[in-house]
C-alpha cells in the first residue's frame, strides 16, 4: 500500500541461519489480490528474502523511481491503474535488470505471450509453488555468481 509519494507499508524479514543462501535477495510482490501478495510473501520469507509489496504496477514504478530496487520482481498481470505488462515496460525502459516473473491465472498462450514480449524473464500460473520458487532462486543464484 503506498503512503505517500515514496513511503510504503512494507514487510520486511530477517533471515534463518538455514536461508543464508539467500540473505541478501530482495523481492517485490506486485499483486492487486492481498491474499496472492500475503501467500507469496510469506513463501518468500520462508526462503530467506526481504519482502515489499505493491498494490499495481504504478505503485512499483514509483518505488523504483524512489530509488528502491529488488533481485526478484512478481508481477501480476491483471490489476487497475497500471496491469503488469505495462508496469514491466515501464521498469525495462527505465533500466531495471531485475528478475521479472509475471504470475497470472490465465491459461491462454496468446495472452502469456503478449505478457512475455512486454520484458519478463519468466512467467507461471498463480499462485506460485514452492518448486517455482525454488527455480527462481537457483537462477537467482546463477545470475550473481555470474556478476
Amino acid at each position: 500500500m503506498m503512503l505517500g509519494n515514496c513511503a510504503t507499508s512494507s514487510s520486511l524479514s530477517t533471515t534463518s541461519d538455514e536461508d543464508i543462501v539467500n540473505n541478501n535477495l530482495t523481492a517485490l510482490v506486485v499483486d492487486d489480490s492481498p491474499m496472492i501478495r500475503k501467500l507469496h510473501d510469506m513463501h518468500l520469507k520462508k526462503f530467506g528474502l526481504k519482502v515489499q509489496v505493491a498494490e499495481n504496477g504504478k505503485n512499483a514504478i514509483d518505488l523504483f523511481r524512489c530509488g528502491a530496487s529488488f533481485n526478484l520482481i512478481l508481477m501480476d498481470k491483471e490489476m487497475p491503474i497500471m496491469d503488469g505488462a505495462e508496469a514491466t515496460r515501464e521498469l525495462r525502459t527505465m533500466g531495471v535488470t531485475s528478475m521479472i516473473v509475471g504470475v497470472t491465472s490465465l491459461d491462454s498462450i496468446f495472452d502469456r505471450q503478449a505478457f512475455m514480449e512486454a520484458g519478463l524473464d519468466h512467467c507461471f500460473t498463480k499462485p506460485l509453488t514452492t518448486e517455482n520458487i525454488n527455480f527462481l532462486l537457483q537462477e537467482l543464484n546463477k545470475n550473481n555468481e555470474e556478476n
